[in-house]
């Protein structure tokens, strides 16, 4: 997403502006429109981008390219580079759709779909409304009676726990996590008994920290897979534990990263759940200092979390200093 774009108009059909060449070249007759909706109006068309390379696309999305009469695209620099790679001729008006205009451009593209005219929605990769703008305008147009439809392709999320090497019979996308260390923090210890399979998006700035977070949150030997580059010409992707992972992410990581991991195990019903061990209450003390807190308020913290007096984690962190 990038700040300072500005709405877009390109030529349109011999028809006029705002009228599509062909209604029915982007999607089928009706697709989507909701029970009890005026056929008059539009439908919003939710358009999977690329996640990596062009040629993911479908050729439905390249035909619904072609004929949209109205465009909202988050980066519409991307979205003529995909159309030009995919020898698509953007026929309709482009509208830049960003996190910052989000709230200010919705009522313009719903009226343009109470008008009668198709919306196509496209994001810089993947699904719109998957940590991508999209949720607010899909809502408006379902509370409008506005037909919603999707054309499905590439996701990051369910590409990642594929080759992720983890279990896929359940999984969960929890997105970013959030940007502040307390807030993030506490995401993740709420985040500590979840079994399923955990899906995250993370800035390759922050990875390190986040991956030196979660080894404390869900202990240094949890299962997880670091997918950076998806699909394009550098994908890379590193299998191990949480641990290894926060310890080769320090050195630096480039690109778009989605990060796998593995649910808490299930505890044996005559045993219990297993007593926290020390060099987890020591790398739970490490990610807090890493995240910014003293070490007192991180000892006093992670004591609170793993149910220990305090002289025991001090006593983790100093076993952990001498090896």
């Amino acid at each position: 997403m990038e700040a300072g774009i500005h709405e877009q108009d390109n030529s349109v059909s011999a028809a006029g502006p705002g009228t599509d060449p062909d209604p029915g070249a982007g999607r089928e007759p009706g697709a989507g429109r909701e029970p009890g909706a005026d056929p008059g109006t539009g439908t919003l068309i939710l358009a999977a981008a690329p996640i990596g390379r062009p040629q993911d696309a479908s050729s439905r999305l390249a035909a619904a390219l072609g004929a949209a009469p109205v465009i909202a695209a988050e980066d519409t620099r991307r979205l003529r580079r995909l159309a030009a790679a995919l020898g698509v001729a953007l026929s309709g008006r482009v509208v830049a759709y960003y996190d910052n205009v989000e709230t200010a451009r919705g009522p313009m593209l719903l009226a343009a779909l109470t008008s009668g005219q198709d919306v196509l929605l496209i994001t810089d990769a993947g699904m719109p409304g998957i940590s991508d703008p999209g949720y607010r305008l899909v809502r408006a147009a379902i509370e409008a009676g506005i037909g919603v439809t999707v054309l499905p392709g590439p996701s990051a999320v369910t590409a990642a726990v594929a080759v992720s090497g983890l279990p896929t019979d359940r999984f969960c996308f929890e997105g970013f996590p959030p940007r502040k260390a307390g807030e993030r923090a506490r995401r993740l210890a709420g985040l500590r008994d979840e079994r399923r399979t955990m899906v995250f998006f993370e800035s390759p700035r922050r990875l390190a920290a986040t991956l030196a977070e979660m080894a404390g949150a869900f202990g240094p030997g949890r299962q997880a897979a670091v997918c950076r580059e998806l699909t394009k010409t550098h994908e890379e992707i590193r299998r191990g534990t949480l641990g290894e992972l926060a310890q080769w992410a320090s050195d630096g990581v480039l690109g778009e990263v989605t990060v796998v991991v593995g649910g808490a195990r299930v505890a044996s019903a005559s045993t219990g759940p297993a007593a926290p061990s020390a060099a987890e209450a020591a790398a739970r003390v490490a990610a807090a200092e890493q995240a910014g807190n003293t070490r007192k308020d991180a000892i006093a913290t992670v004591a609170a979390e793993l149910g220990l007096r305090k002289r025991e984690v001090y006593d983790a962190v100093v076993q952990a200093k001498t090896r």
